[in-house]
């Protein structure tokens, strides 16, 4: 049997403590990055990937178009209520006929729900709702006697009741 020339042997509790902390230290970069990747965007849902990249270009250019109309838009969630309103480029209201408004989870589908906004003068929209907290797509199509609705989508965070 040799010695070590500093004295020090290495023994089975050397290696056991070697172990732990090269194990510890794997797991807790695994529980790090699975709360990383649970906390953050989930991506979205699509029923069918190949009938969607087929639609993407004819879905480009009808935004395109919508753009062209330099329309603007006012959506708010506050205090019970949900509110959209839809103006063209000089500020005047665009008459629409009717608007439905999509909130959609991005990673689960189950949680999607939907409300139509009910006319309240003005050009606006309202419908009482309370929104529960989370982060959601809203998609706000209003149909306006075009052939395809006008379509407005944008990615907001409810809390308490409100978007910021």
């Amino acid at each position: 049997m040799s010695t070590n020339p500093q004295g020090a042997e290495f023994t089975g509790r050397h290696m056991l403590l070697i172990m732990l902390a090269f194990f510890g230290v794997i797991i807790a970069v695994n529980l790090g990055m699975a709360r990383l990747a649970g906390s953050s965007f989930g991506g979205l849902v699509v029923k069918n990937s190949y009938v969607a990249s087929q639609e993407f270009n004819g879905k480009l250019e009808q935004s395109r178009q919508q753009l062209a109309l330099g329309w603007t838009t006012a959506f708010s969630v506050a205090d019970g209520t949900i509110t959209y309103r839809l103006t063209d480029r000089d500020g005047r209201a665009v008459q629409a006929t009717a608007v439905s408004v999509q909130f959609r989870h991005p990673s689960y589908e189950a949680a999607d729900w939907s409300v139509a906004l009910k006319p309240a003068g003005d050009g606006r929209f309202e419908a009482a709702h309370t929104a529960p907290n989370g982060i959601w797509i809203v998609q706000i199509d209003s149909e306006v006697g075009r052939v395809a609705p006008y379509r407005d989508v944008r990615r907001i965070t409810i809390r308490n009741g409100a978007f910021q």
